[in-house]
C-alpha cells in the first residue's frame, strides 16, 4: 500500500510543479505543450504501471516447479502462533486469518477462539512433514472443536493411507449453528484442538503447521434442512479436448487456477501439486488425475499416486489412489452431489464438504516410494476436469464472511481458470526468479514510473 501511495503522491506532485508554471506565467505555447506531452508521457507511464499491477495480482503464488519434491508454500505474511499445552494458555485464532505453527509428534496443541451466537467457523490444520520422513499409513492428523465445557462440537482425522510418503494433509473442524441443534450454539470461548494420531511408527520430530480460520454468515432465511435426496451419482464420461499446460502450486495459498478442460503437468516422487477449480453453486465438479507411463524401470508401488479434494475452507472432502505399474494409470475423485447449502445436512462427510460455492482444491502427490522403481522424473500428469450443471444463485447471506467474498465464484476466478488465465504470467515471473518475489516487481515498476514522472516534471 505504501508503494502505491507513494506513486499517487508522485502523480500529484507532478501535476502541481505543471500548475504552479501556468500560475506564474512560465511560458509561450510551445513551452506549454512541451509540458502538456510530458504530462500525458507520464499518464501513459501510470496506466502501463496500472497494467503491471493488474497482471501480477493475476499470477498464481509460489509454483511447484519452483519447490523442491516435498516443499511447500507458506501463505506470505502468516503470523507464528504456538499451541498451548493447556486451554488456559490458548493462543487467539481470528476469523479470517491464517497462521504458521508447529505440531509435536505426542500432545495435543489448543487454541482458541471467540464466536458471535450466530456465524459457523471453520478451523483447518494443514500438516507439512519434512521430506525423507517415516509416515505410517495410519499415521496422521485430528483437529476438533471444543466448547468451554468440553463438549465436542466437530472433529476429522485425516491419514496418509497407502502412499506411506510424507506429504501435506489437512483437517477441518467446526463450529456450526444449525436450526434445530443444541450443543455449541452459544456465543463465547471455543477451543481447537489439534494432534497427531497413531504417530508411534514414524519418524520423531514436529511437523510445521499452517492453521486456516474462517467464518460464515447466517442466511436472511432459513432454506432446506436437509440435504438432497438424489443427484447424478453416474461417473461421467472421460473429458477429453486440447491440452492445455498449467503448472501446480506447492501450497494451498500458491494453487494454480484450473477450470474444465483437460491440464497437463510434470511431476517428481515426494512432489505434491495443488490446483483450485471455481465451483459454483448448483455446479458438480468431476476429477481424474492420470500419471504418464515410465520409459524405465519395473515393479509395482501402492498408492503410488492421490488425488485429494478440499473444499474452499481446506476442508477435506475425499480423495482417489492409484498404484503404478509403469504404465499409465488413472486416481479418480468419487462421484460428488452439486454445491449445495444444504448438503452440510448430509450424512456422509464427502456431501457434508460440498456445502458452499468458492475455490475447491485439487491436490496431487506422488509418492516418494515411486522413485526407488521407476526413477527421479519427472513423471507426465494430466488432469481432467469437469464442473457439470448451470451455476444457480447462493442462499441469501445475511452478512459478509471473513475472509471476505470467500463463498463466491467472480468472474475473474473464471477467466483465471480458463486456458489462457495466466497469459503474460511467465514473463511476468522471470522478474521474480532469484528471490525477487511478486510484491518486489510491483514496487520495482512503481518506482521505476515515479522516478521517470519527477525527473520529466523536474526537467520542465
Amino acid at each position: 500500500m505504501g508503494g502505491v501511495r507513494s506513486g499517487d503522491e508522485g502523480w500529484r506532485g507532478m501535476v502541481g510543479h505543471t500548475a504552479a508554471g501556468r500560475r506564474t506565467g512560465a511560458g509561450s505555447g510551445s513551452l506549454r505543450a512541451r509540458g502538456a506531452r510530458r504530462v500525458r508521457g507520464a499518464g501513459r507511464a501510470a496506466v502501463g504501471a496500472a497494467a503491471v499491477l493488474s497482471l501480477v495480482a493475476l499470477l498464481p503464488g509460489p509454483s511447484a516447479a519452483d519447490a523442491s519434491p516435498g516443499g511447500y508454500a507458506w501463505a506470505d505474511g502468516s503470523p507464528s502462533v504456538t499451541g498451548a499445552a493447556s486451554t488456559t494458555d490458548a493462543a487467539r485464532l481470528e476469523p479470517g486469518s491464517t497462521y504458521r505453527s508447529a505440531l509435536p509428534r505426542h500432545g495435543r496443541l489448543y487454541y482458541r477462539l471467540d464466536l458471535d451466537a450466530t456465524s459457523t467457523a471453520y478451523v483447518s490444520a494443514t500438516a507439512v512433514p519434512p521430506a525423507g520422513a517415516s509416515v505410517a499409513a495410519t499415521d496422521g492428523l485430528r483437529i476438533s472443536v471444543q466448547d468451554a465445557g468440553g463438549t465436542s462440537c466437530s472433529f476429522q482425522a485425516t491419514r496418509f493411507g497407502a502412499s506411506r510418503s510424507p506429504h501435506p494433509i489437512a483437517a477441518w473442524g467446526a463450529r456450526e449453528v444449525a436450526p434445530g441443534g443444541t450443543l455449541c450454539r452459544g456465543a463465547g470461548t471455543y477451543y481447537v484442538v489439534v494432534e497427531r494420531v497413531d504417530a508411534q511408527d514414524s519418524s520423531p520430530g514436529t511437523w510445521p503447521l499452517e492453521l486456516g480460520v474462517a467464518s460464515e454468515p447466517p442466511l436472511r432465511r432459513t432454506g432446506a434442512t436437509r440435504a438432497p435426496g438424489t443427484w447424478d451419482s453416474a461417473s461421467p464420461a472421460p473429458v477429453t479436448g486440447p491440452v492445455v499446460d498449467r503448472h501446480g502450486g506447492a501450497g494451498f495459498a500458491g494453487a494454480s487456477p484450473v477450470g474444465p478442460g483437460v491440464w497437463r503437468d510434470r511431476i517428481r516422487p515426494g512432489q505434491t501439486l495443488f490446483y483450485r477449480v471455481p465451483v459454483d453453486w448448483g455446479q458438480q465438479l468431476n476429477t481424474t488425475a492420470e500419471l504418464g507411463s515410465s520409459g524405465a524401470g519395473s515393479g509395482y508401488v501402492t498408492g503410488a499416486l492421490t488425488l485429494s479434494l478440499y473444499n474452499p475452507v481446506r476442508g477435506y472432502a475425499t480423495e482417489g489412489t492409484a498404484g503404478y505399474t509403469g504404465r499409465q494409470t488413472e486416481a479418480a475423485l468419487e462421484p460428488l452431489p452439486p454445491v449445495a447449502y444444504a448438503n452440510r445436512y448430509g450424512f456422509a462427510d464427502q456431501v457434508k464438504a460440498m456445502r458452499f460455492a468458492g475455490p475447491y482444491y485439487l491436490v496431487v502427490h506422488l509418492s516418494a516410494q515411486t522413485a526407488a522403481e521407476f526413477g527421479d522424473g519427472p513423471f507426465g500428469l494430466t488432469l481432467r476436469v469437469r464442473t457439470a450443471g448451470a451455476a444457480s444463485s447462493g442462499p441469501g447471506y445475511a452478512g459478509r464472511s471473513e475472509p471476505g467474498g470467500l463463498f463466491e465464484v467472480t468472474d475473474r476466478d473464471r477467466a483465471a481458470a480458463s486456458p489462457d488465465g495466466t497469459a503474460g504470467g511467465a514473463a511476468l515471473r522471470a522478474l521474480a526468479v532469484g528471490g525477487i518475489g511478486a510484491g518486489t516487481v510491483v514496487l520495482l515498476v512503481l518506482g521505476v514510473w515515479t522516478v521517470t514522472a519527477r525527473r520529466r516534471a523536474g526537467a520542465w
